[in-house]
């Protein structure tokens, strides 16, 4: 809510200081854990498990992420210096702890105190932190940039995704730079637990700082009795409940599938002959994720339905899906130009369409449930990542597994067929997520108004 003093200069730099800033200081850090992929082996080799064991806590992570947004999403609405405050805390500590347990775990190989540990740290306490720091900035950028919310959201959300890109070459330069010679367990330095530790001092200064510049705006006051405020499910029925079961089902499906191939994507590029590019395949696509997280939210703010957006991401996701599976893309891509295209055309879109998923849709939740609960309606909406987490990467797996040929492709093993047929799960999804977008999810109040206003 704009006030008169927030449209002038002074107040209106505010939605800088007090906004935009800390969001991208508290979603910069918390993005990271999906950097998970860049030391999951070494930790893996380190404490002396397969990569499988160690995978779940990245797994879990994300499911705690969801979880605690969907269950602490009320706190967050009355209190965003207490939520950004637990949310600093706990995803310091569980880092922190995590780079503890690494070190455990590697004085004490095998031990499964060590991998619970990781468990617990990396995946419950820093999946709470998660939860609530990725909640906490949202509603506040909507409430400041009240006439571009697509573009304030878009910002801070595509800080999360870009996260990776900016932090995967540091990590990489910690983990061996850190490392002290003649450290080294199952072949890996002591520099892996070291970088969480250090990271966790990091990150913690800068989510400290983001909750101390977090505010809302000073004419915003949040309903404080029950009677002024209607509960969760009150505000959701003023709509048919099949509108937020669409809404979230399409949420989840976007999700489930852009896990599904990003997972496989550094064997997919294997398969396609660009081994030596892999590193620099990875940080486009993070661009793209923070591209599409930025720029799909934006261009929503010009559009009457923001559901419009939606529908654009499964329809191209569907075409460029369904041109690889046609081509064979991925299992025929080697030292071909137009394959390897194609299939590089799907992985960006893909990343796109995956962070514009996230950031649309809490603005589209408050188009049609408006700013009262939306961080509470958002929070629950954000279980759907949870079951998303444990699902998408998973199934891919499962059918790699027992689809295809397994070849030795250059020292590497692989299996092309496989990663082919991954993409028939996703285009099945794909094409129910668009049925859900047309059938379930009703145009907004705003977008009605526009066709009887166009009728007239």
């Amino acid at each position: 809510m704009e006030t008169k003093e927030t449209k002038t200069g002074g107040w209106r730099s505010n939605k800088w200081v007090r906004a935009a800033i800390p969001a991208l200081l508290l979603h910069c850090s918390i993005g990271t854990v999906y950097c998970w992929s860049i030391f999951s082996q070494e930790i893996a080799d380190y404490i002396g498990f397969s990569k499988g064991a160690t995978e779940w806590a990245f797994s879990f992570a994300i499911f705690f992420l969801g979880m605690s947004a969907a269950f602490l999403g009320n706190v967050v609405e009355k209190d965003i210096h207490k939520s950004s405050l637990i949310a600093t805390i706990c995803f310091a500590v569980g880092m922190a702890l995590t780079g503890f347990f690494i070190y455990y775990g590697g004085q004490h190989q095998k031990s499964v105190l060590a991998l619970v540990g990781i468990y617990v740290s990396y995946g419950f306490i820093m999946g709470v932190g998660l939860g609530t720091g990725y909640l906490s900035p949202v509603k506040t950028l909507m409430l400041w940039f009240s006439d571009r919310k697509g573009l304030a959201t878009g910002l801070a959300v595509a800080g999360f995704g870009a996260a990776k890109a900016i932090a995967s070459p540091i990590m990489q330069k910690m983990l061996t730079g850190l490392s002290a010679q003649g450290s080294e367990i199952n072949g890996v330095g002591d520099g892996i637990w070291k970088m969480f530790v250090i990271l966790a001092g990091v990150y913690f200064v800068m989510m400290f700082i983001g909750h101390l510049l977090l505010k809302k705006p000073e004419g915003w006051h949040e309903p404080q009795s029950k009677d002024a405020k209607p509960s969760i499910m009150q505000t959701l029925k003023t709509k048919p409940l099949t509108n937020y079961i669409g809404i979230w089902l399409m949420f989840y499906i976007n999700i489930t599938c852009g896990l599904a191939l990003i997972s496989q994507e550094k064997m997919i590029v294997k398969c396609i002959g660009l081994a030596a590019s892999v590193g620099i395949i990875s940080t486009i696509s993070a661009i793209f994720n923070a591209g599409g997280r930025l720029g799909f939210s934006a261009w929503a703010d010009t559009m009457k339905d923001r559901n419009t957006i939606y529908k654009l991401i499964f329809i191209l996701s569907i075409a460029f899906t369904g041109l690889v599976m046609v081509t064979g893309g991925i299992k025929n891509g080697e030292g071909n130009g137009l394959l390897i295209f194609l299939v590089l055309a799907l992985i960006f879109f893909v990343n796109a369409g995956y962070g514009g998923g996230f950031s649309n849709v809490p603005t589209l939740l408050s188009d049609h449930y408006g700013m009262g609960s939306i961080s509470a309606i958002h929070g629950i909406t954000l279980s759907a990542w949870a079951f998303a987490g444990l699902t998408g990467n998973q199934m891919a797996t499962y059918i790699v597994n027992h689809s295809g040929e397994w070849i030795d492709h250059e020292g590497t093993k692989m299996n092309p067929i496989g990663y082919q047929n991954v993409l028939y799960f996703t285009i099945a999804l794909y094409v129910v997520a668009l049925i859900l977008c047309l059938v379930l999810v009703k145009p907004t109040d705003k977008a009605l108004e526009a066709k009887k206003a166009k009728a007239k």
